[in-house]
């Protein structure tokens, strides 16, 4: 049966839909086992849509449908499965076949699959691997996780300043198949030491015997292997890169960083501070939705208890002026509208400087002008609010106490909060921690506290000067 039927993909549909109505195609021709059907419906398929098709399978489908593929895309099909669909292929497959996979990965793609295994199956895999690989592999997994060493990959074209452009024209021509990108030519010495860097659009429109060293820049941006995959990332898209080029401490040139690589630290990173400011603790951000249910509860719990016990200075504060509520009941009915506003506008104000730090935007406007952009700001929004409130409150109180408490706190609230949820986070910064970690719920607690101090307090000192 080598007929297809329905197995058109219509091209208008975005990668997740292609993924989707593969799935179910391919689920549907391996229940039947229409093999030819299904090498024929995946022939048209992008490898990144493959990969997600796979993963969306039954387990016991998987494998089979990996083992239609051809060599050279079931590799490259590999490297963009999830790493639980990879570990699960790898259980499933042969040992030779497992061996042949590992083997032609691309470095960066092998080291972050051996980073996800147990420590027992890199170290097999790693010594069945053949020598050459079985360096490269080692000398990555050997660098600090996080850092370029750890992101970047080995295979790249360098060239030397005494060759001619037709002889590099050759060298490319040759090494292209077996190379991250060609785009990008680098220039070593005989000691590896980089020297420059040559596009490939430079190379082709040179003069056939003009030398390398005549047409290279010497000015070369490069990061160490130590550089934290965050400023590898901020670089690339600084200069607008497809590739960056890592160095030893000797400078010598050891790999490459990708752009493509770059995007998965950008997600990572980005995951990972959204997780933080919403005071989740994800172990794995990637498979957080995959985890176990009792893990993601002992993550996020841990901020919950301390939210819970910082409440209870909240309760404390109000047990502490309850003659001032019992005197004006209606005063209690208007502390949730203050505290809301309060948290409010601190996680707005930590929001924009967080994401600020991590796009670096908030270094060229200096730090204090920021703080002090954000209070202005903040008793800007108290002022607006006031404008509504407080004919409110007055109305509701049927005369000026309680309007007044609420319009001077109000004001007091939204200057504190903003200048707390901007401050904090860079306070964070500069004690060298995760500035997100000052996170949301965190602020909108200590706003909680100090704006029901400041509302009662504003209360009772009104009241007694009414009295008086």
């Amino acid at each position: 049966m080598n007929s297809v039927e329905g197995a058109s993909i219509e091209s208008d549909l975005d990668g997740p839909h292609i993924a989707e109505v593969v799935a179910q195609q391919l689920e549907a021709m391996l229940g039947a086992g229409n093999y030819d059907g299904v090498k024929t419906l995946l022939e048209p398929v992008q490898p990144v849509d493959i990969a997600e098709s796979i993963g969306n399978l039954p387990l016991i489908l998987q494998a089979l449908a990996f083992r239609l593929l051809n060599k050279n895309e079931a590799i490259e099909v590999y490297e963009y499965l999830d790493a639980s669909v990879q570990q699960s292929l790898l259980d499933r497959l042969r040992s030779g076949e497992v061996l042949e996979l590992v083997e032609s990965m691309s470095p960066d793609d092998r080291v972050r699959l051996f980073d996800e295994l147990p420590a027992k199956v890199v170290r097999r895999l790693l010594a069945e691997l053949s020598p050459d690989e079985r360096r490269v592999t080692a000398q990555m997994l050997g660098y600090e996780a996080e850092t370029a060493g750890r992101l970047m990959t080995n295979e790249f074209i360098d060239l030397k300043e005494f060759h001619t452009a037709i002889e590099a024209l050759t060298i490319v021509r040759r090494q292209a198949p077996y190379t991250e990108t060609i785009y990008s030519l680098y220039v070593t010495d005989r000691e590896r030491h980089l020297t420059g860097i040559l596009s490939l659009r430079d190379l082709v429109t040179a003069s056939p015997e003009t030398k390398i060293g005549d047409v290279m820049t010497r000015e070369v941006v490069n990061v160490r292997t130590d550089t934290d995959q965050e400023e590898v990332a901020r670089a690339i898209q600084r200069y607008d890169f497809l590739a960056l080029p890592v160095v030893d401490r000797e400078r010598r040139l050891v790999g490459i960083v990708t752009v493509d690589d770059v995007i998965d630290v950008i997600e990572q990173e980005a995951t990972r501070d959204i997780y933080a400011a919403g005071a989740v603790q994800a172990g794995d951000e990637d498979d957080y939705f995959q985890s176990n249910l009792f893990a993601v509860a002992r993550r996020r719990v841990v901020w919950l208890i301390v939210l819970v016990i910082a409440n209870g200075f909240t309760t404390k504060v109000i047990a502490s002026n309850d003659d001032v509520l019992q005197k004006v009941v209606l005063l209690a009915a208007f502390i949730p509208l203050l505290i809301g506003t309060g948290g409010n506008v601190g996680a707005q104000s930590s929001t924009v400087v967080i994401r600020g730090l991590s796009t670096q935007r908030i270094q060229a406007l200096g730090l204090f002008k920021a703080v002090v952009r954000e209070s202005i700001a903040g008793a800007l929004l108290g002022l607006l609010m006031l404008v509504f409130v407080v004919p409110f409150a007055w109305w509701q109180g049927e005369g000026p106490l309680v309007g007044a408490a609420v319009g001077i706190s109000l004001m007091a609230i939204s200057t504190l909060a903003a200048t707390a949820g901007a401050s904090l986070p860079l306070l964070f910064h500069r004690m060298g921690l995760d500035p997100a970690l000052m996170s949301a719920p965190f602020i909108t607690t200590a706003t909680d506290v100090a704006g029901v101090w400041i509302y009662l307090r504003t209360a009772s000192w009104l009241l007694s000067n009414v009295t008086n």
